[in-house]
């Protein structure tokens, strides 16, 4: 949305505004009553619709929001919003949302619910940890989100460690972790890379939703703007994916690429770059490791990047893989060789497969073959805001203990060495209580007997844990099979604080203040935290020294504040927090380009083709588990290749290839590999309860309201199968029906469905409508990061 001079003048009329930046608008933003009418004010705070944290302006009158525009102020959105920033009102004026604390009181899933007081709700879930710590049983909790954001994250983690639990199980690994283990890998930082898209020139982007769905997406379509029509030189955007999306629609050329072969075209592009000398030499030379092959301290040779894609990854050959013609893979390599400041990036498209990290070390390479890592246009590594260091964490041996047992889903270990969580593993590890039964299950944020692969797993699994806890404010499919549910506030109901994903490079923090008062007898979830840790007592509640979420949150902020950096400044801590909530938000740009020691985090300090951060962790297990077996180091590492189904071996190991893509479905009675998407009303997995966001689904198609299924109008014809037919999707899991809409921009070889449809709970505009790809989307990994890899299951499709 474009801020209009109309816009201007209408926001200057509700606020008083004299101007868009400086202390002047800041002032007004929080005046509180203005213009005609009763009580009429603009409150600043921050969207929760997607990770983004867009800042907002929300109009109230008479205690009641009544609009939301974007904060010019907030330097994501500049005042613009998308469409799910738009939409925050249906969110908090929602008739379906749960009013206060709910007992189950039918069996699981029947719906009948007895409502109980705050006090009470807490008392039993207290009751219930309380009683694991006297057992020396505190791991059998855990805690599973998914839109942590601001201090929430760090909360859980912190609450955790007191109480004595290591399971801690976030959704990242359902989401994009591919990426961040990419960055990880080659540049030491784990986290997803900002962009300075105002100033590239060519992007190359692999199966990332650049204009619908990639975070933030308001900044991303300002960017895009900026880069086409915004400036002397326009910038080219290639959009490599296996359907025509919409980016791929507003892209200067679509590439067509079988699914999972990403990480080979990226292969492919660098032989041709290499062969034709087309790198840049000097960031290669002072700022790279492995590149060149190499001796180690033992005189070993080694085989480095260089190497490696002339031999293995000639154009011809990556054709063959990708479906791509060879002549355009040499092509595109020039263009963006040539054409800097140039970016590959990446997204769920091409991480979140068998061979994701793999895939997105490759893209990554790409980047610093052409010296765009740390540059103007280039990759950026985000800094975060200066915020007070946590206290310490008091522990008594009950913690200690229970802190040190394996976590539930495996994460680090030799079944997924780079793993932070496994979302998706741990149905199978509550079914077969490994390594140990699981007692008490608490939900922040998540909802993973929707959104997870093969929900039905999930369901059994939940079936066999004894107590299961919610902070929803809505009935979502989690919920409706919980014991016991927490309402939590919406975002427009609450303090949060909000700290911006990477995307800017330097440091933005944000803040959600309640814009009315709680329409319900809901509470804010830290609060709720913070009254748990109190009433345990002992070293979890010294643990957690403030009464309040927001004491938390300023306590954070006081590091800001004395850093006297950013946007704006104050004498005392109390006039600093003033101009804050009036202002919404805190910056401290520009980037600083060059901070070498923080950028490149590696073992070598420098950009690494060769990751020996990888080799380091798999010779440390290797060596662990032949001491624990009796075994050589060679004989253990070449078992946990085997168990991670890498096929590479050797020096491959440990450099960007491609590893062919696992599919669950034998190609000859399972044709189509089934490729899920997200578009612009996708509010991860949180849209389908807002009508704003039905009515506007699927713009490509004009869909609404229901659910469909893009096949090629050419395989459709050959099944007998017409536009707007019901058809059955079946694969090894199971099948579901929905409607077929023919689209040329489906690869012959693909059946595509957007997320956000097919719920079973979730509200009177949620439920019923549509099929949930999810449900038959089999459970396949990858390994070494335990990353889902959502685009491994074989399909075939009929008439209904």
């Amino acid at each position: 949305m474009r801020l209009t001079r109309r816009m201007l003048l209408k926001i200057s009329a509700a606020v008083g505004v004299a101007s868009t930046t400086g202390p002047g608008l800041s002032r007004r933003l929080a005046a509180g009553p203005s213009g005609p009418g009763p009580d009429e004010r603009w409150v600043p705070s921050v969207c929760l619709q997607c990770p983004a944290g867009c800042g907002l302006l929300v109009r109230v009158v008479g205690g009641r929001a009544v609009k939301i525009e974007g904060n010019p102020l907030h330097p994501i959105n500049e005042g613009r919003l998308c469409p799910k920033g738009q939409i925050g009102l249906q969110i908090l004026y929602d008739p379906d949302r749960v009013t206060g604390p709910l007992r189950r009181v039918g069996e699981r899933g029947s719906g009948r619910w007895q409502s109980i007081s705050w006090d009470e709700a807490i008392g039993m879930l207290v009751d219930r940890l309380r009683l694991l710590r006297q057992r020396g049983e505190p791991h059998r909790l855990v805690v599973m989100s998914g839109r942590n954001r601001g201090q929430m994250g760090a909360l859980w983690d912190r609450f955790l460690a007191a109480y004595g639990s290591p399971n801690h199980v976030g959704h990242s690994s359902i989401c994009a972790d591919g990426s961040k283990l990419g960055h990880y890998l080659t540049q030491g930082f784990k986290h997803y890379a900002g962009y300075d898209w105002d100033h590239t020139n060519y992007l190359l982007c692999f199966g990332g939703a650049f204009l619908e769905a990639w975070r933030p997406t308001t900044r991303l379509l300002r960017a895009y703007g900026h880069m086409r029509r915004g400036r002397p030189v326009r910038g080219k955007l290639v959009q490599v994916d296996a359907r025509f999306s919409i980016t791929a629609a507003k892209a200067d050329e679509w590439i067509p690429i079988r699914p999972g072969t990403d990480g080979a075209l990226a292969l492919g592009i660098a032989h041709v770059i290499v062969r034709d000398g087309l790198y840049d030499h000097a960031f290669l030379a002072e700022r790279t490791f492995g590149f060149e092959d190499w001796e180690d301290e033992q005189k070993r040779l080694h085989r480095g990047f260089k190497r490696l894609v002339l031999e293995e990854y000639p154009p011809e050959r990556v054709s063959s893989i990708t479906g791509v013609p060879a002549d355009v893979i040499v092509r595109v390599a020039r263009e963006f060789a040539t054409t800097r400041p140039a970016i590959a990036a990446g997204e769920r498209g091409s991480s979140m497969q068998t061979n994701g990290i793999y895939a997105r070390m490759a893209i990554h390479a790409l980047n610093a073959l052409v010296g765009s890592v740390d540059a103007p246009g280039g990759i950026l590594v985000q800094n975060d805001p200066p915020f007070t260091k946590w206290p310490d964490i008091v522990k008594d041996d009950v913690a200690e203990a229970g802190g040190k047992r394996p976590r539930i889903d495996h994460a680090g270990t030799a079944r997924f060495p780079l793993a932070a969580n496994v979302y998706a593993h741990l149905p199978e590890a509550l079914l077969a209580r490994d390594p140990y039964p699981v007692d008490t299950v608490i939900l922040y944020y998540t909802n993973p007997l929707f959104s997870s692969p093969n929900v039905a797993r999930y369901y059994e699994a939940f079936r066999q844990v004894p107590f299961i806890v919610t902070f929803s404010p809505f009935m979502d499919e989690t919920t409706a099979q919980a014991d016991l549910v927490l309402p939590d506030h919406t975002y427009l109901e609450r303090w949060h604080d909000d700290t911006i994903y990477p995307s800017l490079g330097y440091p933005v923090w944000a803040i959600r203040q309640p814009v009315v008062e709680p329409l319900h007898d809901t509470r804010n979830a830290g609060d709720v935290l913070l009254e748990i840790a109190r009433r345990l007592g002992g070293s979890v509640a010294r643990s957690f020294p403030w009464r309040t979420f927001l004491e938390v949150i300023q306590f954070r902020a006081r590091g800001i504040w004395e850093s006297g950096r950013g946007s704006f400044r104050a004498a005392d801590f109390d006039g600093w927090w003033k101009e804050f909530t009036r202002r919404g938000v805190w910056a401290d740009p520009p980037y600083r380009f060059g901070e070498w020691e923080r950028v490149l985090k590696t073992p070598s300090g420098k950009f690494e083709f060769f990751s020996q951060t990888l080799q380091h962790k798999l010779d440390e297990l290797a060596r662990s588990d032949a001491e624990r077996r009796g075994v050589t180091p060679e004989q253990a590492l070449e078992d946990i290749l085997r168990g991670l189904k890498i096929g590479a071996r050797g020096d491959l190991v440990y450099l960007p290839h491609y590893e062919p893509i696992r599919h669950v479905g034998d190609p000859k009675a399972y044709p189509f590999v089934l490729v899920t998407y997200k578009l612009m009303a996708h509010a991860e997995g949180r849209g389908a309860n807002v009508p704003n966001l039905q009515e506007m689904l699927g713009p490509h198609l004009r869909e609404r309201w229901r659910g469909w299924a893009e096949v090629n109008p050419t395989v459709a014809a050959s099944l007998g199968i017409r536009e707007g037919d019901w058809i059955w999707i079946e694969s090894p899991i199971g099948r579901l029906k929905t409607r077929a809409r023919l689209f040329p921009g489906a690869r012959p070889d693909v059946i595509a469905m957007p997320f956000e449809l097919g719920h079973r709970a979730y509200g009177r505009w949620a439920a019923g409508r549509g099929a949930n790809p999810n449900e038959i989307t089999a459970n396949e990994y990858d390994y070494l990061g335990g990353n889902a890899a959502w685009f491994s299951t074989r399909v075939r499709i009929a008439r209904a």
